[in-house]
């Protein structure tokens, strides 16, 4: 990672947010691996579930709408507005503020609010439960190929 991002983190950042990003960024990698197979195990093989990298980490996409995902550490859950305040009340929760402003709908739940099989399921299932009300996405248009500009000739 730049120097000038890590710089960045350490300037806007909470101290125990850019240790923990820090750790993460020495140890090349931009999320926690053993979270994400933790969360593709409780997804199991259902229907519809994609993933994506995204901010830094990645999201785990449930009919092409963003569920939950993992940066650093932490999980990122989709709550929706209407179960944003009530998600933020729960132990190791607070808003996902990851351009420094918080983002409605998404929260960080910490390491430690996810140390069991149940407590993480309980988290999807809420993000579940938010992007299941979403309406459907239209399916994208395949991209045309673009054309490329016909070789001038070579002068000799």
């Amino acid at each position: 990672m730049p120097v000038d991002v890590l710089t960045e983190i350490v300037i806007e950042r909470p101290r125990e947010q850019v240790a923990a990003y820090a750790g993460v960024v020495r140890s090349g990698v931009a999320y926690d691996e053993k979270l994400a197979t933790r969360i593709r195990e409780a997804f199991g093989l259902a229907a519809g579930v994609s993933e994506r990298k995204m901010f830094g980490g990645i999201a785990f996409m449930l009919d092409g709408h963003m569920c939950v995902g993992v940066i650093a550490d932490e999980l990122m859950v989709r709550v929706g507005p209407a179960q944003y305040e009530k998600a933020l009340a729960e132990p190791h929760a607070r808003p996902m503020d990851f351009t420094g402003r918080p983002l409605a709908g998404f929260i960080y739940v910490a390491a430690a609010g996810i140390k069991t099989k149940a407590t993480l399921a309980r988290w999807i299932e809420r993000g579940r439960q938010f992007v299941t009300t979403l309406p459907a996405k239209a399916p994208k248009r395949p991209r045309k190929p673009r054309a490329w500009p016909a070789r001038a000739p070579r002068l000799k």
